[in-house]
């Protein structure tokens, strides 16, 4: 047994199988299957650390379903870091033998060649963007040419202008100088949610913040390092931590991404690793607590929070975007069943198992709808998609929007 995988087994040996992960957890809820609940899958972690299991595509099929949410953390009378061991143990399992099927080769490629690459990623959203416009994209849906499940999901590709870059380098605010803050502006945002990130633009510089937008920063690495490929995440984490050198303060506004930075400590053994990430905030973790000086637009309309997995169970964060809403005269902020619960989106979870995706996020739909909003609010691009194309799919299509765009105030728009 390898250093590592040695380390790996002495992680395993924290779980004490009490079985409080089972109710929280999203495929065991689905599936009814051991093997498919954390405490199922450690079980298999320890097997194969103990050399009692020889057929790694087992092991691997379980842990692949795993959407790592990381709610069973958050249930954990233990303490077992959950996410870190299935990250560690998915990365041993590819140095070994590389997943074989068609769509876990297609994700490596697209993710490797296309996803962490901006501007790769700004020409692809351009060319499915001119196949929209012409027609092509209902061609293919008639002719069958692309998965339903694809289909269902992907939200239409915005216009060119909405797509557009934030302009890199300072952006000073007009009134008084509170602070400066680094703003990491992610791969898929951009193109998918530029509105977002230009909310979250103007929303800093309203409230009196200096914002630099590096325009040497790379994608996160969240998914590289959740398919098991952690030596290509740490080569875009060395360009982010070079990039916001000079940042006391970095604002993300996707949860999948904050809680990949914020654990580059773990992902480079390195000091300047450790400060990067102790600076890393989620912006309304951020705004929480250096409070708004500029009041919010007023806002007639019935909102029902989920919280993201990667900002509640991974970041600890639950209360600063719900004390935010609240801060929107006119907003009434509903409650529904299990807002902690995952919508099935986990990156790119939702194309590699559509078939458990759509189940767990049907769930999710279902109880936000008994919630009577009007308006949806989450943090993360991944969970804005598939909540909206869940509601879709049980016919109710109520809009989802991310909190900070409920945070502009009146003369910012």
């Amino acid at each position: 047994m390898s250093t590592t995988q040695k380390d790996l087994y002495q992680q395993t040996l924290g779980c004490v199988h009490c079985g409080l992960c089972l109710p929280v957890c999203p495929t065991y809820r689905v599936l009814g299957m051991e093997t498919d609940s954390p405490r199922g899958r450690i079980y298999l972690m320890r097997a194969l650390g103990e050399g009692r299991i020889e057929n790694l595509d087992v092991v691997r099929t379980h842990l692949d379903r795993c959407l790592d949410c990381r709610a069973c953390e958050t249930a954990c009378p233990s303490g077992v870091q959950y996410g870190n061991l299935l990250e560690s143990v998915r990365g041993d399992l590819e140095q070994k033998a590389p997943s074989r099927g068609l769509r876990p080769r297609i994700a490596r490629f697209m993710v490797r060649h296309l996803l962490i690459h901006q501007r790769r990623l700004r020409l692809a959203f351009s060319a499915l963007r001119a196949i929209e416009v012409v027609g092509l994209r209902k061609l293919a849906r008639i002719l069958r040419l692309i998965p339903r499940s694809l289909d269902a999901i992907a939200p239409p590709v915005p216009g060119g202008t909405q797509r557009a870059p934030l302009k890199t380098g300072l952006h000073q605010p007009k009134g008084p100088v509170r602070g400066r803050v680094g703003l990491f502006t992610g791969c898929v945002m951009e193109p998918m949610f530029g509105h977002v990130n230009r909310a979250t633009l103007a929303v800093l510089l309203a409230n009196g913040f200096e914002v630099v937008i590096p325009k040497a920063q790379r994608c996160c690495g969240a998914l590289l390092v959740h398919m098991g490929l952690p030596d290509d995440a740490r080569t875009l984490a060395k360009a982010n931590i070079a990039a916001f050198a000079d940042c006391d303060v970095i604002l993300n506004n996707s949860a999948g991404c904050g809680a990949a930075l914020k654990e580059y400590g773990h992902l480079l053994d390195a000091p300047a690793a450790a400060n990067f990430a102790k600076k890393c905030r989620d912006i309304c973790e951020f705004l929480d607590s250096v409070g708004l000086t500029q009041l919010p637009a007023a806002r007639n309309v019935t909102v029902a929070y989920d919280d993201p997995c990667h900002l509640c169970h991974a970041q600890g964060v639950r209360e600063a975007p719900r004390k935010l809403l609240q801060q929107v005269d006119g907003l009434k902020l509903v409650a529904h069943a299990r807002p902690e619960d995952c919508c099935g989106s986990a990156g790119i979870y939702n194309l590699l198992q559509p078939e458990l995706a759509a189940e767990i996020g049907k769930r999710k739909a279902e109880t936000l709808t008994k919630a009577g909003a009007q308006l949806v609010v989450t943090g993360n691009p991944g969970c804005m998609i598939q909540i909206g194309a869940s509601l879709r799919g049980i016919g109710d299509h109520t809009p989802v929007c991310h909190p900070v765009e409920l945070l502009v105030p009146p003369a910012a728009k």
